[in-house]
C-alpha cells in the first residue's frame, strides 16, 4: 500500500460501556500518527445504528475500540470478517470466549491455568429455586457477583450476606441471563499486557492496580482522577516472570491475536497467582493500564497503535 492508510476508528455501540468506548476512541484518534494514517471516526449510536457503511473502497483497516457485548464479543468481528475488512484485535472465537466469563474459565481450566473458585447459573435456575444459598454453598464470603458477559466492572457486586447476594444477582441479571459468582481472595491485583500474533506474542511488564476501597469499581476506573495503577508493579522477579508466562498462556488458551490485557490476583502470603480474566479490547483512554504497561516496556502509545494496525494487515494478507 502507498500513501496514508485510512483507519476507521469504531466507537460507541449499544452496550453499557458506550461512554468508555468514546473515551478510548478519542485517545486513539488523537494519537494516530498523521504521517501514516488518515483517521475515519465512526460513532455507532446506542441503538446500534452506523453512520456509514464500511467498505474496502472507503477504509483500509478498522480499529474497533468498542467494549462489552456487540463490540468485544465476536459479533462485530464476524461482521468485519464478512465485509472482508482487516481489523485490529482478536478474531471471532477468541473475542467470544474472552467475553463470556464461563467459557473463558473453561478454556483456562482446560489448559491448567489457575482461576479462583467460582460457580455459575442461569436466570431460570436462580428464579426456580427457593434456596439461594445452595448454588454458592461451596464458596465463602466475600463473593463477587458478575454478569457473564460484561466489562468495565458494570453490573458487579461485592457481597457478604445472603441478602446482598440476592441483590447482586438481580443487578447482574439486568445485564445478562447467566451469572458468575466468584470467591473473593485477599490479594494484590496485577495486570499484564499481551501484544502480537498467534505464534510469538510478547508480554509487557506487569502493573499493579491501586485499590483504595474494597474493590476497583466503575467509578474508580473511569470517573475518579486518583491514580489507579503502579507500573511497573513492585514484585519479586520470579513472580513478575510467572505473571508474564501466565499472561501468554491465557492469550494462547483463547486463541488470542493482536492484543489483550490479562488480570491477576497475587496472594503474597501463599505466593499463588490466579488469572482473573482476559480482556481482548482493554481501555485505550489516557489512563489505560494496557497502554501504560507497554510504554514502560519500551513501546510508546503511537508505536503501539502502529504495531496493532500492522498485525491487523498481516493477518488479512494486506
Amino acid at each position: 500500500m502507498t500513501g496514508r492508510l485510512r483507519v476507521a476508528v469504531l466507537a460507541g455501540g449499544p452496550s453499557a460501556e458506550h461512554e468508555v468506548s468514546l473515551q478510548s476512541a478519542q485517545a486513539v484518534l488523537d494519537a494516530l500518527p498523521r504521517d501514516l494514517y488518515e483517521p475515519v471516526p465512526v460513532i455507532i449510536d446506542r441503538q446500534g445504528r452506523w453512520p456509514v457503511e464500511l467498505r474496502r473502497d472507503l477504509v483500509d483497516v478498522v480499529f474497533p475500540v468498542l467494549h462489552g457485548p456487540f463490540g468485544e464479543d465476536g459479533v462485530l468481528q464476524g461482521h468485519l470478517e464478512a465485509l472482508g475488512l482487516p481489523y485490529v484485535g482478536c478474531g471471532v472465537l477468541a473475542s467470544a470466549v474472552a467475553m463470556d466469563k464461563v467459557a473463558m474459565r473453561r478454556a483456562f481450566l482446560a489448559e491448567d491455568i489457575p482461576v479462583t473458585p467460582h460457580v455459575w447459573f442461569t436466570e431460570h435456575e436462580w428464579r426456580n429455586t427457593t434456596d439461594h444459598w445452595a448454588p454458592v454453598k461451596s464458596l465463602d464470603w466475600p463473593m463477587y457477583v458478575k454478569p457473564a458477559n460484561m466489562g468495565s466492572s458494570i453490573g458487579i457486586s461485592r457481597v457478604t450476606s445472603i441478602e446482598e447476594l440476592r441483590a447482586g444477582v438481580d443487578l447482574a441479571l439486568a445485564y445478562d441471563r447467566v451469572v458468575v459468582v466468584e470467591q473473593g481472595v485477599s490479594a494484590r491485583e496485577v495486570i499484564c499486557g499481551v501484544l502480537g500474533g498467534h505464534d510469538t506474542p510478547d508480554a509487557s511488564v506487569p502493573g499493579e492496580l491501586i485499590v483504595s476501597g474494597e474493590w476497583l469499581d466503575y467509578e474508580a476506573k473511569y470517573l475518579s482522577h486518583a491514580e489507579i495503577a503502579t507500573i511497573p508493579a513492585v514484585l519479586p522477579e520470579r513472580v513478575a516472570d510467572d505473571v508474564r508466562e501466565l499472561a501468554l498462556r491465557a492469550f494462547r488458551a483463547i486463541g488470542g491475536y493482536g492484543l489483550a490485557r490479562v488480570d491477576f490476583f497475587y496472594e503474597e502470603g501463599t505466593g499463588r497467582l490466579y488469572v482473573g480474566e482476559i480482556n481482548t479490547m482493554p481501555g485505550f483512554t489516557s489512563r489505560s493500564v494496557y497502554a501504560r504497561a507497554w510504554a514502560a516496556s519500551g513501546v510508546p502509545y503511537p508505536d503501539l497503535l502502529r504495531r496493532l494496525i500492522d498485525l491487523a494487515l498481516a493477518r488479512s494478507g494486506s
